[in-house]
């Protein structure tokens, strides 16, 4: 007994260690200092919860470094919700990541530390609209970003990700679809594709639609032309005109590793710069961000007390999830086929 217990013990020390170097990494020693009691009680309440943490790029260092069992894009946290055998999931982003997270996992219990996390994209669109487009585009497939609601995706022929939504319309054969809710996702998918895509005009995410195209201008006037902006494709066309690579949250990570440059602006939500920072040390970041409202709702607290309480759990219908899991099913099937230009490219 007493041996098991001192090996117990000894993995425990090891795992928090490791978190430690981690989290030394990306963040100032005195914070690591203050949140280190936190993150060992979280760490317990996943061993005693069989629980895991799945943190979308957006989550701020002390929780995407420390706590998060699998951090990524949409894309990734989805296909790890797909496959997890944990009893619990945490879903350290918003609500229509832990309804994913549900609908591919039904009989595990799926947390959000804050049902306040919403997202401007999935409060644009409701089932009722797809169906008035389907009356109006009669036959047309109906392509929806997995920034959607559970209902939502119900409604939809298939659900993409930044990552994939290229090779989505495209592997669908057909001369036209229904791309929806983003508007700009939806013309900078226009620009690559010989599909026709017919967008939702109201849909926009509040992150990405504040950028300009001359703000990236006056960025390269400031910081010269060694500066690498690198743009999220939910941007606005005029944005990713100027950038030097646009791409989901994973591949400009992807980019900015294989095309080192001195100075990179990531043109995105701003905690995804901090975390590409730790694994990036000898890149200068030009600070050009806007934060997400919803996103910064999640905390480390958060996630404790959701653990602790096991609140707040998502439920999603059985009819809804039926649809849904149909929609993300073909989704996953086409996987992620997204271009990464290889080392020097721009």
């Amino acid at each position: 007994m007493t041996s098991t217990s001192t090996t117990t013990s000894g993995t425990r020390s090891n795992h928090m260690r490791e978190i430690s170097q981690r989290a030394l990494q990306a963040l100032p020693a005195a914070e690591w200092a203050a949140i280190e009691p936190v993150v060992a009680e979280i760490e317990q309440l996943k061993r005693d919860r069989n629980a895991v943490v799945l943190a979308h790029n957006y989550m701020t260092p002390d929780i995407f470094h420390t706590v998060a069992d699998v951090g990524g894009d949409s894309l990734a946290l989805a296909q790890a919700g797909a496959r997890t055998d944990a009893n619990v999931i945490v879903m350290a982003g918003v609500h229509f990541m832990a309804e994913t997270a549900k609908i591919l996992s039904p009989d595990r219990t799926v947390l959000i530390p804050d049902l306040r996390a919403g997202c401007s994209l999935a409060s644009s669109i409701t089932a009722t609209d797809i169906k008035l487009l389907r009356d109006k585009h009669p036959g047309v497939p109906v392509v929806t970003y997995v920034n959607t609601t559970a209902d939502v995706k119900a409604a939809s022929d298939i659900c993409c990700t930044s990552a994939n939504v290229v090779a989505v319309v495209e592997s669908l054969g057909v001369p036209r679809v229904l791309l929806l809710p983003d508007r700009y996702l939806a013309a900078n998918v226009a620009e690559q594709t010989d599909v026709e895509i017919i967008a939702w005009e109201p849909g926009a995410c509040e992150v990405h639609e504040r950028f300009t195209g001359a703000q990236m201008r006056e960025l390269r006037a400031i910081h010269g032309a060694d500066l690498a902006i690198v743009a999220h494709p939910e941007c606005p066309t005029d944005v990713t005109a100027e950038a030097d690579f646009v791409g989901s949250t994973s591949a400009m990570g992807n980019w900015i590793g294989a095309n080192p440059k001195r100075r990179i602006a990531l043109i995105t939500e701003c905690s995804m710069a901090d975390n590409l920072a730790a694994d990036h040390p000898d890149t200068t970041w030009v600070r050009s961000c806007n934060l997400c409202p919803h996103m910064k709702r999640i905390t480390l607290m958060g996630i404790r007390d959701a653990l602790a309480h096991e609140r707040h759990a998502v439920e999603v219908d059985a009819a809804v999830i039926s649809g849904a899991r149909r929609a993300l099913d073909a989704m996953l099937a086409v996987g992620r086929r997204e271009n990464v230009p290889s080392r020097g490219a721009v």
